[in-house]
């Protein structure tokens, strides 16, 4: 009996260590490691199944037709997905480590901070835009049930339900990825509600579909197909801000490949395209606006159901990937997983709250600016760690923090990183303005995303190797020495 009750008390031991170690920054161990392809894809999945993609294809059905916004939406999807796998996936699988930690050998052991804020910065614009369709959904279906009292509109329960949504968020994340892992097996029923809604939209509008013509195509149709693509490729790279803290629960990166590009980056194109047929046809991409007139009242109760519940598949993982973030400062490190969750919580809900429309009315500036931010950012990442580095990290050095070490560069900065993003961001909006959506020069033919993923990484390159390599800075292997 003492022995089973060892046994018993060893496991009990094991289960908590596992739970710690998946609310801390630190690398996890092999053992702590415990998703596989299915569960690390249905994860996926479920966080990338949330109602702004049927934003994202509004803003697709602006410019494009329905099979035309399909195909470029797909394209630039994966590409985006394929560039924030090239840029942080290597690292957080080989080492199991979030995506803020993957930048320290780019930006040195306090330059950091800059993708930090990029990733809080996204997190929080993207869950308050969330937590406001759940209101907005909430509102709708308790309409279609009756149990709205007269002279309540959505903006009048946004608060109320925002810190509702808050409190759920909350007491999930207790769990850490446990938390993630145990809700995404429920939420990823949306994913297939998903498809539902579009069967329904598409087979009853079907020749209102065909017939339809995007409301701000231009003349040029060269750029309202790149803008399709750029719309997918940025709605994408701003899985940067997740992929690490997800995909580190998985074992090893021989089978994470699959899950990423079709968990992850297939679902939002797909699920975007009830938005492209909502504003085509019915000029509105939310579906709590048309199902009840589209497939009935118990259609509209089924549907809005999970529309107001997927969107929390989402906001969980992204506080839970901003709060991992956040622990790389070592203050909110030692603090308890609980006060580092409120800390990642309160901005999320001060915008839903007080300030709903102000997110919501401004999605397409979200979006373009989420490629200003996160295009140089994969490009420099890419070139660091495949070109200069030669697929070469110390781990022990991402976490030293003091003057002299491995990747501390000047001052804990490294100025060739911090100069590829300041010409990253300053090309994409020459490209592409991100509040007016007015273009300049090649976009026409190569989008904004592309160029300046590229570009950022060969000035990185070039830099370092001018500038960083020669001071002997940043731990770079001898090839890259040889070669300057």
């Amino acid at each position: 009996m003492g022995l089973v009750r060892l046994t018993a008390g060893a496991r009990d031991m094991s289960k908590a260590r596992e739970a710690a170690a998946d609310t801390g920054v630190w690398p996890l161990l092999r053992r702590e490691r415990t998703w596989g392809p299915w569960r690390l894809g249905i994860a996926l999945a479920t966080a990338a199944a949330a109602t702004w993609c049927y934003l994202i294809g509004e803003y697709e059905g602006y410019y494009l037709n329905f099979f035309q916004g399909s195909l470029a939406l797909t394209a630039g999807s994966m590409i985006g997905m394929l560039l924030v796998l090239l840029a942080a996936g290597p690292t957080c699988i080989r080492f199991g480590i979030e995506s803020v930690a993957s930048t320290k050998p780019q930006f040195g052991s306090r330059g950091w901070v800059i993708p930090a804020l990029m990733q809080l910065l996204s997190i929080i614009g993207w869950n308050a835009m969330l937590l406001i369709f759940f209101a907005k959904s909430l509102t709708q279906l308790l309409g279609v049930l009756g149990w709205l009292p007269a002279g309540v509109g959505a903006l009048q329960l946004v608060p109320f339900t925002t810190m509702i949504a808050c409190a759920i968020v909350l007491l999930v994340l207790l769990w850490g990825a446990s938390g993630v892992t145990h809700l995404s097996n429920i939420l990823v029923a949306h994913v297939f509600v998903g498809f539902w809604m579009l069967y329904l939209l598409v087979s009853q509008r079907w020749p209102e579909l065909v017939a339809a013509r995007p409301a701000l195509a231009k003349p040029d149709a060269v750029w309202n197909y790149t803008t399709g693509v750029e719309i997918g490729v940025t709605s994408l790279l701003s899985w940067w801000a997740y992929i690490g803290a997800l995909i580190r629960m998985a074992p090893d990166g021989r089978r994470i490949a699959v899950p990423v590009m079709l968990g992850m980056g297939l679902p939002v194109p797909l699920l975007s395209l009830i938005g492209v047929a909502g504003i085509l046809v019915l000029k509105n991409s939310d579906p709590s606006a048309w199902l009840s007139t589209v497939g009935g009242h118990l259609y509209a109760v089924v549907g809005l159901s999970f529309v107001a519940a997927a969107n929390f598949g989402t906001a969980i993982a992204g506080i839970y990937a901003s709060a991992i973030g956040l622990r790389n400062f070592r203050r909110l490190n030692d603090l308890p997983w609980l006060v580092v969750l409120l800390v990642t919580i309160m901005p999320v809900a001060f915008l839903g709250a007080f300030v709903p429309e102000l997110v919501f009315n401004h999605f397409g500036t979200i979006l373009a600016l989420i490629g200003v931010c996160f295009a140089p950012l994969c490009g420099i990442q890419i070139a660091d760690y495949y070109v200069l580095r030669h697929r070469r990290i110390d781990i022990r050095a991402i976490y030293e923090t003091q003057p002299g070490c491995r990747y501390y560069f000047w001052g804990g900065f490294n100025p060739a990183a911090i100069v590829a993003t300041v010409v990253g961001v300053a090309l994409y909006a020459y490209l592409l303005n991100p509040l007016t959506y007015e273009s300049h020069g090649p976009y026409r033919f190569l989008t904004a995303s592309l160029p300046t993923t590229l570009v950022s990484g060969l000035v990185h390159v070039l830099l370092t190797r001018l500038l960083v390599i020669p001071a002997r800075q940043g731990d770079y292997p001898d090839r890259a020495r040889s070669q300057t």
